[in-house]
């Protein structure tokens, strides 16, 4: 037994009553016990470990735990597992060890939470995807696993600020990438916004430090509202004697700073930053009828928004979420949005739906909870994936918008926001999906890549003579229907490589030569291409035909060919020292600690130019890759691939010339184009490639792409261009 009536130092005894104090489940005499043995086996087995922060390692578990019993309300078993989480993977203590001590319970859910600490790694292969796939994949057994994460990482990114300024980097992004998802599809939206804030305070903490002073600078501002809009409903509520309580919420910062990039507009352009919160007390059977009255109530005072209305008590989120939201004009002739919520449905919003459902109420109860964990085992089964598609797949199936539409019989089913009549197929069953020849939506006939809209009735049309093709790709949105598709293809693919193979032998053979691993190499190599299975393909459908198969075979008999395979790496050599002395000659990046000059390319998703903070990208196929940092695809490629990450700084731009794209609105002038065509032609140092502008009734918008040395003169051009009459808004593309 690893656990004996040992007595903890003072100051952890003083953190496990705390901790005990601050359980949002009622615990047991039983259970506290569970609990107590969990943190001596901890205590014990993290003794004399130390964290970056300097203190005790056991204090990083008991702040999990607390975060666990407190912030989402999870049972014993949850709080003693919080406790254990790392041991296995830190500590000398086994799952045998844990299973003897605590319970097999417990020991699986430690199992679900440890690291894989060795994976072979190779030029293809993502660590980071592989252990968030084990993550997931836990949910078939128990979704704790997945809360207690959570809370791991939220107490990881509090005290981040000790680690090195990379490793905070590849941390935020991973928060970004995948647990703020995971925290938003279990319904824990206090979690999911706090590490979104800790995220971009590490990864844009200009733009994080600017909104956080101006939001706490209307804090004040907002109180008084706050305390305006009471003045003029309270007695209308007491009236009709419902007990409530009004509260004003703050917009999340990186929820503001999504808005301000992805709309192009200004801080104050934002104007749901700020909304109100009415929480009112009700059993079950009659909360829509009074969240309705209160929703009367409020639009008796004030001009409501009927586009802004969302009812989510009548169809919730997937995710369990309810509320009345509404957007109504408000004191001051204000917009401001209104959230209506029952004592439960706020308590599900705190503490997620799953973790406060799942193991707090009966089994009837637990319908819901069942309902979304058995859609997110249908991703979950799709385990032979890419482990990287497997994560980016379960981001797209359950981080998303949804739309409500009909069968042909009247069932609403729920889909991902942009779903298109081929997704809805996949959704009825697979068999319906790879068989769908057309769709009618409404009654009228649609293609399948026909973007469906809330409300619609969608009828499948199949057939057993159709097949997928690649092209479905294209226009499907669900993960379902992408994993049945590249399901389906590959399954085709298998059987035409078989075929191509079966053709190359007989056809090599005919040529006096015997097709091995040595031939096969060599042949990819001549044809440009990656895999055997590829080209077994390629002969298998045709694109290689039998008069290439005999130029290489020609190629591969005669003393020429032999040489080059003998002198191939020799002449690799060469190309590279020959590719290093122009590099010296032109490039002005340097690469990792030690500043080294190496070949690189522009990444064609972001186009940094010098002046923008950037970093490299290890790439399989085309060697380094040099992206903005806060490039859309930074988030992705920092998770999954944090060992292919280089650093990289600017060194020096005077003799060269980058790309970039300037976007423009405004009101049309006569004259305007020729102003700021006359303008850019002006500017030292600054090439003018193509301009385009079009009108809009008195309104215009234009792209223009220039070259530019440097970050410092395309900041110049925006300023002055921002001063011709007219133009509103000036940014870079």
């Amino acid at each position: 037994m690893l656990v004996e009536n040992k007595i903890l130092p003072k100051e952890i005894s003083n953190l496990y009553d705390d901790l005990i104090d601050n359980c949002y489940q009622k615990i047991s005499s039983k259970e506290k016990k569970i609990i107590y043995q969990s943190l001596v086996i901890a205590y014990n087995g993290h003794d004399g470990q130390i964290r970056k922060s300097g203190e005790p390692y056991i204090h990083h578990p008991i702040e999990v735990a607390r975060i666990v019993a407190k912030d989402i309300g999870l049972d014993y078993v949850s709080i003693a597992s919080a406790l254990l989480h790392d041991v296995v993977e830190d500590t000398d203590i086994t799952l045998e060890d844990l299973n003897e001590s605590v319970g097999k319970e417990i020991s699986i859910i430690v199992d679900g939470l440890t690291k894989i600490s060795t994976l072979k790694k190779n030029e293809d292969y993502s660590v980071q995807a592989e252990n968030y796939r084990k993550m997931l994949l836990t949910l078939h057994n128990d979704i704790r696993v997945i809360l207690i994460k959570l809370a791991d990482r939220l107490h990881n990114m509090r005290t981040i600020s000790f680690l090195s300024k990379s490793k905070q980097d590849q941390m935020a992004s991973e928060s970004l990438y995948i647990y703020s998802p995971l925290a938003h599809r279990v319904g824990l939206y206090n979690i999911k916004n706090e590490l979104e804030d800790l995220s971009l305070k590490i990864l844009e903490s200009q733009k994080y430090n600017l909104i956080k002073k101006k939001i706490d600078k209307e804090f004040v501002n907002q109180e008084k509202y706050v305390d305006s809009f009471k003045s003029l409903v309270n007695e209308s509520l007491d009236d009709q004697k419902i007990k409530y309580s009004i509260i004003g919420r703050s917009k999340s910062i990186y929820s503001i700073h999504n808005k301000i990039q992805n709309k192009n507009i200004s801080f104050n352009e934002v104007y749901d930053r700020f909304a109100i919160r009415i929480i009112y007390k009700s059993i079950p059977k009659n909360e829509k009828f009074i969240a309705w009255k209160i929703y009367s109530i409020i639009t008796d005072h004030f001009t409501p928004n009927p586009a802004r209305l969302r009812d989510w008590i009548t169809l919730p989120k997937t995710n369990g979420y309810e509320a009345l939201h509404l957007t109504v004009v408000g004191p001051k002739n204000k917009w401001v949005e209104i959230q209506i919520r029952s004592e439960r449905m706020n308590e599900i919003a705190e503490k997620g739906y799953a973790a406060h459902f799942g193991y707090k109420h009966t089994e009837s109860q637990k319908s819901e909870v069942d309902l979304w964990l058995n859609k997110l085992q249908e991703v979950l089964n799709q385990d032979n994936e890419h482990a990287v598609d497997f994560v980016e797949d379960f981001k797209l199936n359950f981080y998303s918008k949804e739309i409500y539409v009909f069968t042909p019989n009247g069932d609403l089913i729920s889909l991902k926001s942009g779903s298109t009549a081929l997704d809805f197929a996949f959704h009825v069953h697979t068999d319906i999906g790879i068989k769908t020849r057309g769709a009618r939506v409404n009654g009228k006939l649609v293609p399948l890549s026909h973007t469906l809209k809330s409300g619609d009735q969608v009828e499948i049309i199949t057939s057993q003579s159709v097949k997928p093709n690649v092209n479905w790709l294209e226009f499907v949105e669900t993960s379902k229907a992408k994993s049945k598709i590249k399901s389906s293809l590959n399954e085709e693919k298998k059987k035409i490589s078989l075929d191509g193979k079966e053709i190359l032998e007989r056809k090599l053979k005919h040529l006096k030569i015997k097709l091995d691993d040595k031939v096969s190499g060599q042949m990819m190599k001549f044809f440009g291409i990656n895999a055997s299975n590829d080209l077994f393909f390629k002969i298998g459908n045709g694109s290689i035909d039998n008069k290439q198969i005999k130029s290489f075979a020609n190629d591969y008999n005669s003393y020429l060919g032999y040489f080059k395979r003998r002198i191939g790496s020799n002449n690799a050599k060469v190309d590279k020292i020959t590719d290093s002395l122009s590099l010296l000659k032109f490039d002005k990046l340097v690469f990792g600690k030690e500043r080294e000059m190496l070949k690189y390319s522009i990444a064609s998703c972001c186009n940094p130019i010098p002046g923008d903070k950037v970093f490299g990208f290890v790439s399989v196929k085309e060697g380094i890759k040099v992206h903005k940092k806060d490039c859309p695809n930074s988030i992705s490629l920092r998770s999954n691939y944090a060992y292919r990450i280089i650093s990289a700084h600017w060194i020096d731009s005077e003799n060269h010339e980058f790309n970039a794209k300037i976007e423009l609105t405004g009101i049309d002038n006569i004259g305007l184009i020729n102003k700021i065509a006359s303008l850019i032609s002006d500017s030292m140092n600054v090439n003018m490639n193509k301009i385009s502008f079009e009108a809009h009734d008195g309104t215009f918008s234009g792209l223009i792409s220039i070259e530019v040395k440097n970050k410092v003169i395309l900041n110049k051009l925006l300023k002055r261009l921002i001063s011709i009459d007219g133009i509103e808004k000036v940014y870079r593309k």
